[in-house]
C-alpha cells in the first residue's frame, strides 16, 4: 500500500491545480447565468450547464493524470465504473446557492484505491480555499495543516446540516433533532454545500456536520479531509464503514462524536 499511497501523493499538486482551474471556470460563468441555463432533474433538484461542463472538463483532466481510472460522478457525463483507481467526483456541489449568487458552492474530487479513498480535494470557490489531503500527507487549507477542534461537550458545539429537499419520510425526527440541537450546542448552520460543510469540520470551523440523503460524491472528498484532520465520520449508527454508500453522514471532532451520535440516535438511527 506505500507505493499506492504515494502515488496518491504525487497526483495531489496537479488535482488541486485542476480544482482551482475548474473553480475559477465556474466563478466566471456565474455572472452570466441565466434561466435557460438550469435543468431540473427533480423536485427541487437542478443543474446547469456550468455543472456539466465542469464535470467534462474534471474527467478530461483526471483521466490524463490516471489513465484507465474509473469514474463516479453526479452528472454523468461519463461512463460510470469502478476500477482498481477510481475518481469521484461533485463538480459543482452547491448549484442551489450557484444559480443564486450565495455562497458557498465547492468543487469536490476523491480518489480511492480500490474501495479506500487516498485523496481528497475540495475547493470552495467563493472564498478561494483549497483543502486538500493524499496518502499519508497532513490535511491543508492553502497549503496551511489544518486539524479538527478540540471541543469536548455539546456546550461547545457549533454545528452544520442539511435540510432534505426531495425525501422527506424522515422529516418529523430530523425536526426532532435540530431541536435538541438548537437547545444543547452553540448553534447550527446550513450552508448548502456537504463539500464544503465538511472542509470546515476539518479546520475546525465546525465541530460537527451530519446530513442524510447525500450521496457519494458529495461527501467522499470532505469526509476523507476529516479524517486525515484528527476526526471522526460514520452513519447515524456510528458505522465508521457505510457512510460513503449508506446515505447519511455524522462527522465530528473525536471529543463531541459520541454526544453527536446519542441525540441522532435517538430519533434518526434506526
Amino acid at each position: 500500500m506505500k507505493k499506492e499511497m504515494q502515488k496518491a501523493e504525487d497526483l495531489l499538486t496537479p488535482v488541486g491545480e485542476l480544482a482551482r482551474e475548474v473553480g475559477g471556470y465556474i466563478r466566471r460563468q456565474q455572472e452570466g447565468l441565466a434561466g435557460a441555463d438550469v435543468e431540473a432533474k427533480g423536485t427541487h433538484d437542478y443543474v446547469t450547464r456550468v455543472d456539466k461542463e465542469s464535470e467534462r472538463r474534471l474527467v478530461r483532466a483526471l483521466g490524463e493524470l490516471l489513465p484507465g481510472s474509473g469514474f463516479l460522478t453526479e452528472e454523468a457525463t461519463t461512463r460510470q465504473h469502478k476500477a482498481e483507481w477510481t475518481w469521484i467526483i461533485d463538480p459543482l456541489d452547491g448549484t442551489t446557492n450557484f444559480i443564486h449568487g450565495a455562497s458557498p458552492y465547492a468543487v469536490s474530487i476523491a480518489l480511492q484505491h480500490h474501495d479506500e479513498t487516498v485523496l481528497g480535494v475540495v475547493y470552495e470557490i467563493t472564498l478561494d480555499e483549497l483543502f486538500a489531503a493524499a496518502g499519508t500527507l497532513p490535511p491543508t487549507l492553502n497549503d496551511k495543516e489544518i486539524r479538527v477542534s478540540h471541543a469536548a461537550s455539546l456546550t461547545q458545539v457549533l454545528l452544520a446540516t442539511g435540510f432534505p429537499f426531495i425525501n422527506f419520510d424522515r422529516l418529523d425526527p430530523y425536526m426532532e433533532v435540530l431541536k435538541r440541537f438548537m437547545v444543547e450546542t452553540q448553534g447550527v448552520r446550513r450552508l448548502g454545500s456537504a463539500a464544503t460543510d465538511l472542509a470546515w469540520v476539518a479546520c475546525g470551523r465546525y465541530d460537527a456536520f451530519y446530513e442524510y440523503n447525500l450521496n457519494p460524491w458529495d461527501v467522499a472528498a470532505g469526509a476523507f479531509l476529516v479524517q486525515r484532520a484528527g476526526g471522526k465520520v460514520c452513519d447515524f449508527r456510528g458505522d465508521g464503514k457505510n457512510y460513503l454508500f449508506g446515505r447519511e453522514i455524522v462527522a465530528a471532532a473525536p471529543g463531541v462524536l459520541d454526544d453527536v451520535l446519542r441525540i441522532i440516535g435517538e430519533y434518526l438511527g434506526g
